[in-house]
């Protein structure tokens, strides 16, 4: 009589149990497979990454240039041949440095950006406002990222003498005299027929200021007659923005800004104002790492374009 069959036979026979089993986990796995594939997140194309790293960059760029550096277009001939501008021209765009002067304090020969204070009532170039909103939304837009002059009354000049000192001019060389000791000044460019310095009587710098004045010392409003001269045209430290670092266009005039201390060789140790090198050294490292999220959207943005180039080939 034959044997009944059995409905465990898969269990009585160990290679056929072994065989079942091994197919259960494959369909298993290549259902999990197919789950994780539903599952995977889909890559956006690069017009849709476009425009968000755009807005990054920009707002990378707005927060550094609030807050660390800033791209300043100087639209006139005051500080010429060491920063040129004037009106109508291409002018020179300088980068800032909006964080120096909380670790350091400002020296004779640094060329600094200012806010006029009240007695400066004459801007040298003040930027002609657009009458339509249109217009003025984007002109404000580019004074902040250095494509358009200032919105605002700033200026640009060097730092003569500190506060405390006394300045006047000039000595029997034509120099310009602080605390009774003539000035070392390379930096000065005169005009065409204009190869003497203007006088003016001494002046005490008031405490808490300084008094600044152009590089092109006959073609400049600045501290000897703004506010009518005197000590109302002396400079609130607290208006400085920063110190003018490095001149980044155009191309053809990049590099540094001359910070040649006018005083430093009458009075090597007069006024005491030098930092350890160490401080001197926080504000290049705060600035590196402040522009490392904008270099990281530049890269991320052009290996972006170069993925869209070599797939439309």
């Amino acid at each position: 009589m034959a044997e009944p069959v059995s409905s465990n036979a898969a269990e009585d026979d160990p290679e056929r149990s072994e065989h079942h089993d091994g197919a259960a986990e494959e369909t298993k796995g290549g259902a999990h497979r197919k789950r994780g594939k539903g599952k995977a997140k889909k890559k956006r194309p690069f017009w849709v990454e476009l425009p968000i790293l755009i807005v990054v960059a920009l707002a990378l760029t707005f927060v550094i240039q609030q807050f660390f550096f800033r791209v300043y277009m100087i639209p006139s001939g005051s500080m010429e041949t060491t920063l040129h501008g004037c009106e109508g021209c291409t002018g020179d765009r300088i980068l800032v440095d909006k964080i120096t002067y909380d670790f350091v304090d400002p020296t004779p020969g640094d060329v600094v950006v200012f806010k006029g204070p009240e007695p400066w009532v004459e801007n040298e170039a003040l930027p002609q406002e657009s009458s339509n909103p249109i217009g003025r939304f984007f002109q404000s837009i580019g004074s902040v990222f250095g494509l358009a002059p200032p919105d605002e009354r700033d200026f640009v000049k060097r730092i003569i003498a500190m506060p405390g000192q006394t300045v006047e001019c000039c000595d029997a060389q034509n120099h310009v005299v602080v605390d009774g000791k003539a000035l070392d000044e390379p930096y000065l460019h005169f005009e065409d027929g204009t190869g003497v310095q203007a006088p003016f009587d001494p002046v005490k710098v008031p405490l808490g200021s300084v008094w600044v004045m152009g590089d092109n010392r006959n073609n400049s409003s600045d501290s000897r007659m703004q506010g009518g001269g005197g000590e109302r045209g002396a400079v609130p430290i607290e208006n400085i923005i920063g110190k003018a670092r490095i001149i980044v266009l155009p191309p053809n005039r990049w590099g540094g800004v001359s910070d040649h201390n006018p005083q430093e060789a009458a009075q090597p140790a007069a006024l005491g104002m030098s930092a350890p090198a160490w401080q001197q050294g926080i504000p290049l490292g705060i600035g590196v790492v402040a522009a490392w999220p904008t270099v990281w959207a530049g890269r991320k943005l052009g290996a972006g374009l170069r993925g869209a180039a070599n797939r439309k080939r």
